[in-house]
């Protein structure tokens, strides 16, 4: 918006001699105007040409000159100048917050940043929240893999019907290599297109689940990812007594670092979320989540994006590799991969 247009000074009439009237706006812009223009022509070429654009100097100058706008825009509200000259500051100022507080990267250097820097750190802040999801994943396995070696009748109630696909107890153990382990690869526009987009989907729903009900000071999540390990183990007891046990493991270990590892992230982010609102600090609950909120969503998109490498994984290369020995070697380096982007990925200084 461009700067009002200057105010004429009114005369009042009083006999032979007139006495100059000069408005109270034309008498406030005087002595403010010049760092007005100033702020917008820095404030114009960030714009254009980003912030690096600008000097040293002028970068030092740039906050000094949108505070006193600022200030300047305080003042005339509270005297009720003129109404063009309200909205030039407000938007004055408002381009100067961007200039000074906004991001100083595009889209495409937040996103590398974010992967470069942002995920990983924010993944290892919650490192411990991560160990508390893990145990309840682990039991919940242990519990499973137990009732289904016990009584393989609780198979049909820890796994639905639509995740069992017709496996449970009646399953011989030819049918589980012949129409599971090493069933015939699908096709391309089956495995990476139609059965990649089905598991993206439902893998996504159950980690945003994971995560947000966190909120419920973190019970529903732990109960969520107990749930999640008590069908596993009761997959893992079915394949166990029909000797397929390991080859079960390498079936599953093609995706499953990466699968469960964005199942247990979600579950650490949201119970990050409950760490805040049961002990929020010095800070009050909502302003606690506020400043750890951004790290648990970060946290959660991230797993998102694992969430789709691991579909990618399952439904394109799990049936393509027929080999138990590779599946194995693919899940093993894919886990050592992780684990060492989350543990060294952006530890270096930011800029």
């Amino acid at each position: 918006m461009s700067a009002p247009a200057p105010v004429e000074p009114m005369t009042q009439r009083s006999g032979p001699s007139t006495t100059p009237i000069i408005l109270r706006s034309s008498e406030f812009r005087r002595g403010r105007e010049e760092s007005w223009r100033e702020l917008e022509a820095l404030i114009g070429r960030a714009e254009r040409r980003g912030v690096r654009s600008l000097s040293a100097e002028e970068l030092q100058r740039l906050p000094l000159l949108y505070r006193s706008t600022l200030s300047s825009l305080s003042v005339a509200r509270s005297i009720a100048l003129d109404r063009n000259l309200l909205l030039y500051l407000e938007n004055l100022t408002m381009r100067g917050f961007l200039s000074v507080y906004g991001p100083r990267t595009n889209v495409i250097e937040g996103i590398a940043d974010f992967f470069r820097r942002g995920f990983p750190a924010a993944v290892r802040a919650v490192r411990w929240h991560f160990v508390i999801a893990l145990v309840a994943l682990v039991v919940g396995t242990a519990a499973g893999f137990w009732l289904t070696m016990v009584d393989e009748a609780w198979f049909s109630a820890l796994v639905p019907s639509w995740l069992a696909s017709g496996r449970g107890p009646s399953s011989t153990r030819e049918s589980l290599l012949d129409d599971e382990i090493f069933a015939a690869w699908p096709g391309l526009a089956q495995s990476f297109v139609a059965m990649a987009n089905f598991l993206f989907q439902n893998n996504t729903m159950v980690g945003i689940l994971t995560f947000s009900l966190g909120v419920a000071a973190g019970v529903p999540t732990i109960l969520l990812l107990v749930y999640q390990g008590l069908g596993f183990g009761g997959f893992l007891a079915l394949h166990y007594n029909r000797g397929l046990l390991l080859d079960f493991v390498g079936w599953v270990s093609i995706h499953g670092a990466t699968e469960f590892g964005a199942i247990l992230l979600c579950g650490a982010g949201g119970l990050a979320l409950a760490d805040r609102i049961l002990f929020p600090g010095r800070y009050g609950r909502v302003e606690s989540l506020a400043v750890n909120g951004r790290m648990a969503a970060q946290v959660a998109v991230g797993a998102m994006l694992m969430f789709f490498v691991a579909a990618i994984l399952e439904g394109g290369f799990r049936q393509l590799v027929a080999s138990t020995s590779l599946r194995l070697m693919i899940g093993a380096v894919t886990g050592v991969l992780w684990l060492f982007y989350f543990a060294r990925a952006g530890r270096e200084p930011a800029e």
